[in-house]
């Protein structure tokens, strides 16, 4: 069964798909976020590299109030402004980055020319170390991904080429779409080859539901190639004097 949907709906269900997987890596850290009709936030400071609210809606919770349910005081607390409509600037923040959603039917990808990737899940906490060091460029892996995390609606995905994890992607579900981030490749996985083995893996996971993310700069041209197709803009703002980290 195909679903389809409208750019604006689309762009809804990326937003809460976005939010409930960065509560789902709270939860793992013992972090119980809070969901209202307009935004997720965390009082408590998340981990690196995740936000402390996502708006959900355009134009909904006040820039105060939201800048209220955080925690403001610790230095890296970010904001993901999902319809690049806020302005927290006089809250103390400043735009980190800007970026686009995206979107892609549902359906396996096309079949790329040159060296691919052989694709599993990962399964087990050992296995969710190895990637998460490969993620990170090759350091040790600290922990940021819980085996907790391994669930039937989270998807983490391991490209090999000749034994060692070459690239790799996260799958999420919630709703009637499927969330991609923190898609990486090495250089001997050419995005390209990357993209189409992950669109494949979740058409396999989840056939009939589109795809959807947000990227920028190369990554997103990367994406464009790989048949998706832009939902509108989105803004990561970070308080003033905190560190560079931002939410995936």
């Amino acid at each position: 069964m195909i679903i389809t949907h409208d750019i604006p709906s689309l762009l809804l269900a990326a937003a809460r798909n976005n939010a409930e997987w960065c509560d789902a890596v709270c939860r793992a850290h013992g972090l119980t976020g809070t969901f209202t009709a307009d935004a997720w936030s965390s009082a408590r400071r998340t981990p690196p590299l995740y936000p402390d609210a996502v708006t959900l809606t355009r134009g909904g919770t006040p820039e105060a109030a939201l800048a209220a349910g955080i925690d403001t005081r610790s230095p890296g607390c970010t904001v993901k402004d999902s319809f690049a409509a806020l302005d927290l600037g006089p809250e103390g923040f400043e735009v980190l980055f800007e970026a686009q959603w995206i979107h892609r039917p549902a359906g396996a990808a096309p079949v790329t020319a040159g060296p691919s990737p052989q694709w599993s899940p990962v399964a087990g906490a050992g296995e969710l170390a190895e990637w998460e060091a490969a993620w990170g460029g090759g350091e040790e892996a600290a922990g940021l991904f819980r085996p907790s995390l391994l669930t039937a609606e989270t998807l983490f995905l391991t490209g090999r080429v000749e034994g060692r994890i070459a690239a790799g992607a996260v799958a999420h579900r919630s709703g009637s779409v499927v969330g991609v981030s923190n898609l990486f490749a090495h250089d001997d996985a050419p995005v390209g080859a990357v993209w189409a083995g992950v669109l494949t893996a979740v058409a396999a996971r989840w056939p009939g539901l589109p795809v959807v993310g947000y990227e920028s700069g190369d990554d997103l041209d990367a994406a464009l190639r790989a048949g998706f197709t832009t939902l509108g803009p989105l803004r990561i703002w970070i308080r003033t004097g905190g560190d560079a980290s931002a939410g995936r």
